[in-house]
């Protein structure tokens, strides 16, 4: 079982297990809400077990998708479309990712200015 958490632990969840890959996102609404890049794996969104979620609040980035974040410490924890069964997690919000490596790099036509594009696994200009 892996475990993941907000940083105030407001929000606690387990999962079974996640994709062993990480995508991060440079679009630049996930660069605002994550204050960087958006780095997650993703799940379906019925393994995953919420053991508290008092501070979960969720917030509809766009009329296809939504983020949930913990609303007392502000920690940015999940991206799901709205016609998706799946759940992207943060993942620097997971205890123990295990074996997770780099998998891609998305949207990096949007990267900011202040960093190089990277080369530490594919890139990809779009989604």
């Amino acid at each position: 079982m892996i475990k993941g958490r907000c940083e105030c632990g407001s929000v606690r969840f387990e999962v079974n297990a996640v994709r062993q890959t990480v995508t991060v996102c440079h679009c630049s609404q996930c660069r605002r809400t994550s204050g960087h890049l958006w780095a997650s794996t993703h799940a379906p969104f019925d393994s995953v077990k919420f053991t508290s979620d008092s501070g979960l609040q969720w917030y509809a980035s766009s009329t296809t998708a939504k983020r949930g974040f913990c609303k007392t410490c502000g920690s940015s924890l999940f991206y799901r479309m709205n016609d998706e069964d799946g759940i992207g997690i943060a993942a620097g919000c997971l205890e123990d990712a295990g074996d997770m490596a780099m998998g891609k790099h998305i949207f990096v036509a949007d990267k900011g200015d202040y960093y190089p594009v990277p080369d530490d696994a594919p890139v990809f200009r779009q989604g």
